[in-house]
This record gives structure tokens, C-alpha cells and sequence, in this order.
């Protein structure tokens, strides 16, 4: 199958406060880079499942997630 260079596929789910809501998605797109979609606009994450990596969480700016 061959994906165009516009597609994206969700590779993680973000945890919101309650630490059972997905507040939004991690995509990863075919052309390597990563961006987070939200369910509602952003809101404070706790935890991404499954983990990501060091780089991956730079990439995001995870620890600014956790503060929102």
C-alpha cells in the first residue's frame, strides 16, 4: 500500500487529568514528523499511552502539555 505524504497515523493517546479521558491524539505522519490533534482544544495531559520515547515527548513538548 502507498501512503501519500499528507496522511498521519495516531500512534499514542493523551491522558487528561482525570487520568482516564483521551484529550487527544498523537500523530505521527508518513513523512516522519509528529503533531498532537485534540478532542476539545488543549488541556493539561498526565500521561501519554503507550509511552513515547524521550525525542518523541521534545517533539510535542510534552512537559509543556503538563502544564496547560
Amino acid at each position: 500500500m502507498n501512503k501519500e505524504k499528507d496522511e498521519a497515523v495516531a500512534i499514542a493517546a493523551l491522558i487528561g487529568t482525570d487520568g482516564r479521558s483521551v484529550v487527544g491524539l498523537v500523530y505521527r505522519w508518513y513523512s516522519g514528523g509528529l503533531a498532537v490533534k485534540w478532542s476539545d482544544g488543549p488541556q493539561r495531559v498526565v500521561v501519554v499511552e503507550p509511552e513515547l520515547t524521550d525525542a518523541e515527548k521534545r517533539e510535542i513538548d510534552f512537559d509543556g502539555l503538563t502544564n496547560i
